[in-house]
C-alpha cells in the first residue's frame, strides 16, 4: 500500500506538492476553468480530452491567435538533472501539440542549467551532456526542430539581462509569499525563469505577443511570478502576461505523491531498460480491493490508482481503450494483476520503440543546440 496524499497550502514547484483537489487551486489560486474552452480547439488533445489537462490562464488569447493566424510562443524547458521521466513527458506532449495548432507557433525550449545548479548542485559541464539527450527526447516525441528555438539559461545573455531587470520589481517578502524561505540562488533561478517566459516577446523575436506556458500544477508560482513582471514592465517592453495550460500531476508508482526524478522508485524514465521499467509496473501500487473476492463484488478504485493514471495520461492512446479500463475495473471485471501485466508490455514495447527513436536523434540534437545558440548569438550583436 502507498502512503497517503500529503497537500500542502502552498505549491512547490522544487519540492514534492500533492494535489487531492485540483478545484481548490480554482478558488484559491485563480486558475482558470479549462473545460468551458476546449469546445473551441477543433482537435482537443488527449490530455484536454481526459481532463488531464484542467486549468488555464488566458488561453483564449492563444485560440484567437490560431483563429486570426497571428504569430504566437510556445514555451517551457527543463531542468537537465537527469533523463525524461512521465512528468516532463507530459510537459513536452502539450508543447508539440500547441505547436502543431499553427505554422506561425516557434517553441522557445529553455534548458535550465542555472536552476540545475541551484537546486540540485549540478555542474553547467554535468548539465550540458544530459541536455543533449533531453532533447532528442523531446525530437522523439515529435517536436518540429524548423520552429524551435532551444538553448542553455547560462548562455543566453537576455534571459540573465531581464533577471536583472524585473530584480528591481520584486522585494523578499514577494519572493516569500509566492514560494516560501528559500536560499537566494532559488529566487534568481525564479527570475531568470520568468525572463525566459518573457523573452519570445523581445523585439529581435518579433516583439510582443501571446506566449502558452504548459506546466504541472506545481509550477504556478512561476506563471504568477512571470505575469506580475510582465504588467510591471509592460510600459517599457509591451509585454502580454503569459498564457498557461496546467495538467494534473501524475501520481506515483507507490501511490504516495506526484512522479519525481528525486525518487528512482517512483517513476520511470524514458531511457529506463524496458524489462525494468515493466518489473515497476508490475511492483506498483493499484486502487484494488484487499482481496479477489471482493474485487469481483464491488469492482476497484481506478480514480485513486496509479497505474489507471499510467493509461489516463500516457499508454492507453484511444478514448475508448482508457474509458474500457475504467469500467473494467470499477465493474469488479478487471483484476489489478492482469492490469498491471497488460501495462507492463505496453510499457515495454513503448519504450524500446522511444529509445530506438531518440538514439537516432542525438547528433540531431546537439545540431539544433549549436544552431539555436548561432542565432542567438548574431541576434545579441
Amino acid at each position: 500500500m502507498g502512503q497517503a496524499l500529503v497537500e500542502s497550502d502552498r505549491l512547490d514547484p522544487w519540492g514534492d506538492t500533492a494535489v487531492s483537489n485540483y478545484d481548490r487551486l480554482h478558488s484559491e489560486f485563480g486558475i482558470g476553468r479549462l473545460d468551458e474552452l476546449v469546445p473551441r480547439f477543433k482537435h482537443p488533445s488527449l490530455h484536454m480530452r481526459r481532463a488531464v489537462d484542467f486549468g488555464q490562464r488566458d488561453l483564449g488569447r492563444i485560440l484567437d491567435a490560431i483563429d486570426h493566424n497571428a504569430s504566437f510562443a510556445v514555451m517551457s524547458g527543463i531542468k537537465p538533472t537527469g533523463v525524461f521521466h512521465l512528468g516532463t513527458k507530459m510537459t513536452a506532449d502539450d508543447m508539440i501539440y500547441f505547436q502543431s495548432l499553427s505554422k506561425k507557433a516557434t517553441v522557445f525550449y529553455a534548458i535550465a542549467d542555472v536552476e540545475a545548479f541551484n537546486d540540485n548542485g549540478l555542474t553547467f559541464q554535468e548539465s550540458s551532456k544530459i541536455a543533449v539527450q533531453n532533447v532528442a527526447d523531446i525530437l522523439a516525441l515529435g517536436l518540429d526542430p524548423e520552429r524551435a528555438v532551444v538553448y542553455k539559461q547560462s548562455q543566453e545573455i537576455r534571459v540573465m539581462r531581464m533577471a536583472t531587470i524585473f530584480s528591481k520589481a520584486v522585494t523578499n517578502n514577494m519572493l516569500r509569499a509566492i514560494y516560501g524561505e528559500r536560499q537566494v540562488g532559488l529566487y534568481l533561478s525564479a527570475l531568470i525563469q520568468a525572463g525566459d517566459i518573457l523573452m519570445p516577446q523581445l523585439p529581435e523575436f518579433g516583439g510582443p505577443k501571446p506566449v502558452i506556458v504548459p506546466v504541472g500544477a506545481d509550477q504556478d508560482p512561476h506563471i504568477r511570478l512571470s505575469r506580475d513582471l510582465a504588467n510591471a514592465y509592460h510600459q517599457e517592453f509591451g509585454f502580454i502576461p503569459p498564457s498557461a495550460i496546467y495538467h494534473k500531476l501524475i501520481r506515483s508508482l507507490d501511490g504516495s505523491t506526484k512522479m519525481s526524478k528525486r525518487s528512482a522508485a517512483s517513476t520511470f524514465t524514458l531511457d529506463d531498460e524496458p524489462s525494468a521499467a515493466a518489473k515497476k509496473v508490475l511492483a506498483g501500487f493499484t486502487g484494488g480491493r484487499p482481496t479477489i473476492e471482493e474485487q469481483k463484488r464491488i469492482g476497484g478504485e481506478a480514480d485513486k490508482c496509479p497505474i489507471y493514471d499510467l493509461y489516463l495520461f500516457h499508454f492507453a492512446i484511444e478514448d475508448e481503450y482508457a474509458r474500457r479500463v475504467y469500467d473494467e475495473c470499477y465493474g469488479g471485471i478487471r483484476m489489478c494483476g492482469d492490469c498491471k501485466k497488460e501495462l507492463a508490455g505496453i510499457v515495454k514495447k513503448y519504450l524500446e520503440e522511444h529509445a530506438r527513436k531518440r538514439n537516432s536523434l542525438m547528433k540531431d540534437a546537439e545540431e539544433l543546440i549549436e544552431k539555436s545558440r548561432k542565432a542567438l548569438d548574431s541576434m545579441a550583436r
